[in-house]
């Protein structure tokens, strides 16, 4: 066995790590450690859209699949580890002191949310992103919002910052800056004692933090202060240069190799967000869509810059040259909840089931098989239509305000017709994304599909293909966005020069093919219109209850 690369995946619910050979891409071995105080749900009220993550739990978990990875492989394996990368979910910033410790790892901020990771799908900031979005068209100059499809996202960086300052005068006070989580896991392995000294992500600063090179970095002091004054001197405690992920944040410390038991001259790459990454794992192509479908979903797409000839796309989730890989501009999108709304289903339906052994194997069991009798129901024949936004609409044009709904119930409905239906509202919501791209100009020539619900339901992504209309191609790997971190590790470590010589190397391919059927593309052309008016009323009526 040749050199070694570690690639780091932190989700929603656990951090993964995977062990691979250089050279061939072949996996030596893999860990997944969940979130233990995530999976009890502490630190969170999802009846206020909080969610936070407490360091420690992203501390441990690290030590463990590390040591896990490292005790499956091969004796001398470790020796021969040359690089390693993280990716993480984002915007997911923490407040830290001076040396970019986060303010949870201090004892009397240890059980405060305010002084922990803001999970990407916290929606507290719902007011602080409106004020942000209001200014920026209106203040009389350069609207910073213009490369981040026009919209500023509660889900992202400086309303999640505003809000925490607003909310937690402690926190406030004891906050020397702010750092994303792919930003702190590479500082925290390469020992790093001085926030300012962090090596920053190009990808979560473009798309996450309204950073772009032409009005010198972050937003300005006027605007931010202007925003709020609690924002006044922030800026100049955070960053002006970012770096792309091929690049390196530093050898591993001293403290760190050892607790890992990985050499001391190992290389870290700098971090990125884990749909980045993955679109790279994913072996993503000029023009293809690669969609990382899971709890929700993160919609890809590289392309030369003098392709767009300056143009701007609007309502997606930012523009960022880099930000996937280096030298091409890297456009995002997504939804906000796909397989959460299926999950949200079937804790409806189980939610008087006594916790244990017998409601654990029938929440394995329920998706399968409505699926199974959903696949029975011929398109459109129920009457009942749903609409997506139970966690909000992130793209085209966030507004994380909107909620979902169910239409046309009737009592001869039945559960397998509404989970068809919200199945459906998922797909016509991925659809409107793809629609807003070729009314920008931009041609999807294909789909590459990877996450947990490409890997594990066929109906789904048929239906997907059909609504879509082109063919989808699953990517081969369990791991998507840890082999993309891993491909990263590879060019940090000196291996390769180049990002696509690494996706060369080192993909894992396809595993399948979902060709769509002329007859239902043209059949759900129908419901799709349908879908597309009730989703315009619904929007219209919420908004104007919030008015």
């Amino acid at each position: 066995m040749g050199k070694l690369v570690i690639g780091l995946d932190y989700g929603s619910d656990s951090v993964r790590a995977l062990l691979l050979e250089v050279e061939s891409g072949m996996e030596v071995s893999s860990a997944v450690h969940p979130y233990q105080r995530w999976a009890s749900g502490r630190y969170c009220d999802p009846s206020q859209s909080q969610f936070r993550q407490h360091p420690l739990d992203y501390i441990e978990g690290l030590e463990e699949v590390i040591h896990e990875i490292l005790s499956k492989a091969p004796a001398g394996s470790a020796a021969k580890v040359i690089g390693l990368s993280v990716d993480t979910t984002g915007s997911t910033p923490v407040a830290v002191d001076r040396n970019g410790t986060p303010l949870a790892l201090h004892p009397e901020f240890a059980e405060n949310p305010n002084a922990m990771f803001i999970l990407w799908k916290d929606h507290t900031a719902l007011g602080e992103a409106a004020e942000i979005n209001a200014l920026a068209k209106n203040w009389g100059a350069e609207d910073f919002t213009k490369y981040s499809g026009g919209i500023y996202s509660s889900e992202w960086f400086w309303a999640k910052i505003l809000r925490t300052l607003r909310l937690d005068e402690k926190v406030r006070a004891a906050a020397y800056s702010w750092c994303e989580h792919c930003d702190w896991i590479p500082a925290l392995l390469t020992g790093a004692q001085d926030v300012s000294r962090i090596k920053r992500s190009r990808c979560a600063a473009g798309h996450k933090a309204m950073w772009h090179p032409s009005w010198g970095g972050l937003p300005p002091e006027l605007f931010l202060a202007k925003l709020d004054p609690l924002l006044a001197g922030i800026r100049e405690r955070l960053y002006t240069d970012t770096c792309t992920a091929d690049l390196s944040a530093g050898i591993i410390s001293e403290e760190w190799a050892k607790r890992l038991g990985l050499p001391k001259n190992l290389e870290i790459g700098v971090g990125a967000f884990d749909a980045h990454m993955g679109a790279v794992g994913g072996q993503i192509e000029p023009y293809f869509l690669s969609k990382v479908m899971g709890t929700s979903t993160c919609d890809m797409m590289v392309l030369p810059s003098e392709d767009l000839g300056g143009r701007l796309v609007r309502g997606i989730c930012g523009q960022v040259d880099g930000s996937i890989i280096p030298g091409m501009l890297g456009l995002e999108a997504g939804q906000s909840a796909f397989g959460d709304v299926y999950a949200w289903f079937r804790n409806i339906l189980t939610w008087a089931i006594p916790e244990g052994e017998d409601k654990s194997r029938i929440m394995h069991s329920i998706i399968p098989a409505l699926e199974r009798e959903a696949l029975k129901l011929d398109t459109g024949n129920s009457g009942v239509f749903a609409i997506d936004w139970l966690n909000g609409r992130r793209t085209p044009d966030a507004n994380q305000a909107l909620s979902g709904a169910l239409l046309g119930l009737r009592l001869g409905t039945t559960a397998p017709m509404i989970y068809r239906a919200l199945v459906e509202s998922t797909v016509f919501g991925a659809k409107r994304i793809i629609d807003r791209f070729e009314e920008e100009g931009i041609h999807a020539r294909g789909i590459i599909a990877m996450g947990g619900v490409a890997k594990k339901s066929p109906f789904i992504m048929q239906l997907c293909a059909d609504v879509m209309g082109m063919p989808i191609r699953v990517v081969k790997s369990e791991q998507a966005c840890a082999l993309g971190a891993a491909m990263f590790a590879a060019v940090v470590g000196g291996e390769y020069k180049t990002v696509q010589e690494a996706i060369g190397k080192m993909g894992s391919g396809f595993e399948s093919v979902y060709n769509p059927s002329a007859e239902k593309t043209a059949a759900y052309a129908d419901r799709y219109q349908e879908y597309f008016r009730y989703a315009a009323l619904i929007e219209k009526e919420i908004m104007r209850e919030k008015k």
